[in-house]
Parts: structure tokens; C-alpha cells; sequence
């Protein structure tokens, strides 16, 4: 062979060698397909578990065939196990600060597939170990007696006989909203929620929630996101709505809470980015900790200090037919109960793993979440349906709340913090940091 055609035969070699190992190199790419096979695994769980599935706004024909042919629950976790090991086979070093995020964000939202569809296979968790694998934390557990110095604190704000439970519970009923009044009270909380987010948020101009009001659900309120920048907002009125309550779910299921959230995962990752992992929300993950987490948080960044009672005094109250002139007594008996927020975690812990009966968990329940007995056991439905879920609420709001915050004192850095929590592919780890 001519010398000269064998060293372009060689170099012709070496080139297409080259462009093979290209191909072959793991990255950005990868990602992209681990996330579309991921949006296929949840489709496909969603229709092995009801309610697995919080929101998709993906290719209808990605749901369809999920619902057409969902593969088993053990294939399902041997699945769950592929992607796992793939994205972590994608070298941080091939990857950009952002995608390095994205392949973190991953890899916690399929532990967290692991975790559900073992439990869906039969495999029992720690309360513990449950909220780990599902949610990327492990909740510290308080024993209940802890909780007695804020419960004697609180005795004091409301004196009285009898058990303090039922004077909190005869003191609460005085401040429920009209179930004729509900509606307009609700509709002015979250516009001024929403007032208040877009001074600092961008929201897009087709942006919109519907609300409507049910019953028969375990939960208080709760937000469907459709896509398109739209939420259906829905109130459960199985039980009395407090005054307190028309903000706070203003806030936490609509803005700054699970619809911005929402309407920002959609617009700058699913759309602008083409991260489609974004465009599905299996509710089992750590992204519902992010998402409770800074729903709650939410409130108080919307209405810093004495700014909340103050609104509703002006504006609530009157539209409720209630006192104003009682609303800072109302108040401060709300600020003192929502040191009580973690004992749930520890009632659920204790009933979950057959350590607590149900009488001993609705009393208990009552006892430290200063409710009625209706009430508590609405709360261990709950419990009941979600388990580990729980700890999203007052775990979540602790870490999103230390996070945000160490971005200065001012409104804006806050602002620009949270923003920046609900906009980005954001992990248990990262609020830690």
C-alpha cells in the first residue's frame, strides 16, 4: 500500500475514532433523554397510584400511552434503578454549574421514584427513612413533652376552665368566615397576595387561577396546575374557615406559593430551557419540599412583621362581618401555635408505626395543634393519606426560611432569594448550603 494513502487511511481512522468517543462521552445529552425516560416512569407510575401525579403538562400522547400500557411496579423500580445509575454515570465534568444542578435535582426526584414504587411493592420505611428516601431530608423528632413549655405559654393567652384544646377551639370559633362571605374574602386575600408577588416576581401576562370551593377532601386547600400558566385553586370547607386562614392559603396556594412556582418551572425551564423533566410533578419527591416549603414561607415574605393582621383588620374582617378590633388578640394566639407546627411529625411517626392508636393520635393531635377533635381527625386523615408528606409543611418552611433569609434583611434580597427557590431546578441540599 502507497505510504501516502495509508497515513490518510490512518488519520481517516483516527478521526472517525475521535468522533465515536464524542458521541460516546456522556453529558448534557444524556440528561436530556435520562429526563424524557423519566417523564415516562412517573406517567407510567401515576397510573400504578392515584394522586402519584400532581400536575403534566407534557405531550398528550406521552399521558396517553402511559394510560394505554403503564408497565408493573417491579419493572417500574427497575427502572427507576436504570436512570439512577445513568444519570450518575454522567460526569459532573462534561456538565455546565446549571446542568450540574439539573443532574442533582434528578437524581433526588428518582430516589424518590425508588422509594415510592418499593413501597408500592410492598417494602415498609422508618417514618424516618421514608421521608429521606421520598423527600431528601431527615426529619429530627421532637418528643412531645418538648412542645408543653409553648403549650403553657399559649394558656396564657387564653385563660379560662377546662382543657386548653377547647377554650383555643371555643376562642377560634368566634373568628369564622361566613360560609356566604367565604367567597369575596377569599378572592381580596389573594389579590392582595398577588399584588404583593408581582412588585418582586415577574408573572406572565396570560397567567390565571380559577377557585372553587368542596368538600369530602383530607386536605384544607389545594393547587391544580393545568400548564399554560393556569391554576384551578380549591378550598375545602368540610369544616369551618378561619379568618387566618384566607391569607395564609392565598399566599401558600397562590402567590408566591405553588402557582408561581409553577408558572416559573414552566416558563423558564420546561419552555426556555427544554428541560421536560420540569413539565411533570410526581408529588412523592423532593420537590414537593421545595414547593411546601416555600409556600408556607410565602406568607411571611408577603406580609412581613404586623403587615398580615393589619390587612385583615382593614380589609378582611369588615368583608367577614367580624371585629376588627380584635384581630391583634386573634393574631398573637396564631403566631404562638405555629411554634407547635413540627409535633405533628412526631404524632405521625408514632401512629404510622403502629406505636400510637387512633384515639391516641386524634387526642393527641388536638392536644398539640389546639384544635377540635373534628378538626384532629381531619389532620390524621391526612396523615393517614400523605404519612411522611407532613414534614414538607414545618421542616420545608424552616429550610426555605433560613435559606432566603441569609440573603440579607431586605425585602428585596428575600425576594430575590425566593425567586430564585422556585425558578430554578432547587434540592433539599441547596437550601442546607
Amino acid at each position: 500500500m502507497p505510504i501516502r494513502r495509508a497515513a490518510a487511511l490512518a488519520t481517516l481512522a483516527v478521526t472517525l475514532m475521535a468522533g465515536v468517543s464524542a458521541l460516546a462521552a456522556p453529558g448534557p445529552k444524556d440528561l436530556d433523554r435520562i429526563a424524557t425516560d423519566f417523564v415516562h416512569l412517573t406517567l407510567e407510575a401515576g397510573e400504578r397510584e392515584p394522586g402519584y401525579v400532581d400536575a403534566y403538562y407534557g405531550p398528550k400522547a406521552w399521558a396517553d400511552a402511559a394510560k394505554a400500557s403503564p408497565r408493573t411496579v417491579p419493572a417500574l423500580k427497575a427502572e427507576a434503578a436504570r436512570l439512577s445509575a445513568a444519570t450518575r454515570a454522567v460526569p459532573d465534568t462534561a456538565l455546565s454549574p446549571d446542568e450540574r444542578r439539573r443532574k442533582a435535582f434528578l437524581l433526588g426526584q428518582l430516589k424518590a421514584a425508588e422509594t415510592r414504587l418499593a413501597m408500592l411493592d410492598g417494602k415498609k420505611f422508618s417514618f424516618q427513612d421514608e421521608a429521606e428516601g421520598l423527600f431528601g431530608v431527615r426529619p429530627p423528632l421532637k418528643p412531645l413533652e418538648a412542645y408543653d413549655p409553648i403549650l403553657a405559654r399559649i394558656d396564657k393567652l387564653v385563660p379560662g376552665e377546662g382543657e386548653l384544646a377547647g377554650r383555643i377551639d371555643a376562642f377560634q370559633a368566634r373568628y369564622t368566615i361566613p360560609a356566604d362571605r367565604l367567597e369575596p374574602v377569599m378572592q381580596a386575600a389573594i389579590a392582595a397576595c398577588k399584588a404583593r408577588t408581582a412588585v418582586h416576581i415577574p408573572l406572565p401576562k396570560a397567567e390565571r387561577f380559577d377557585l372553587a370551593f368542596v368538600t369530602g377532601k383530607p386536605w384544607s386547600g389545594y393547587n391544580w396546575y393545568k400548564g399554560g400558566a393556569h391554576s384551578l385553586i380549591e378550598i375545602n370547607t368540610d369544616l369551618p374557615v378561619p379568618i387566618s386562614r384566607a391569607v395564609d392559603l392565598g399566599c401558600h396556594e397562590g402567590y408566591p406559593g405553588h402557582h408561581v412556582l409553577n408558572v416559573q418551572l414552566e416558563d423558564r425551564l420546561t419552555k426556555a430551557r427544554g428541560w421536560v423533566e420540569f413539565s411533570v410533578y410526581p408529588l412523592f419527591s423532593p420537590q414537593s419540599l421545595i414547593a411546601e416549603g416555600s409556600a408556607n414561607y410565602g406568607i411571611r415574605l408577603a406580609f412581613p412583621g404586623a403587615e398580615k393582621v393589619k390587612f385583615e383588620r382593614e380589609k378582611l374582617y369588615p368583608l367577614a362581618g367580624l371585629d376588627p378590633a380584635t384581630a391583634d388578640a386573634y393574631d398573637a394566639l396564631m403566631a404562638a401555635k405555629a411554634d407547635l407546627g413540627s409535633s405533628e411529625n412526631t404524632i405521625a411517626d408514632a401512629y404510622l408505626s403502629g406505636k400510637m392508636d387512633k384515639p391516641t393520635a386524634v387526642a393527641a393531635l388536638a392536644k398539640y395543634g389546639l384544635s377540635s377533635v373534628a378538626r384532629a381527625e381531619k389532620r390524621l386523615s391526612f396523615i393517614e393519606t400523605y404519612r411522611s408528606y407532613v414534614i414538607n409543611y414545618n421542616l420545608g418552611q424552616d429550610m426555605v426560611r433560613a435559606h432566603v433569609e441569609r440573603a440579607g434583611a431586605s425585602q428585596d434580597a428575600r425576594w430575590k432569594a425566593m425567586e430564585a427557590v422556585i425558578s430554578e431546578p432547587t434540592t433539599p441540599a441547596d437550601l442546607a448550603r
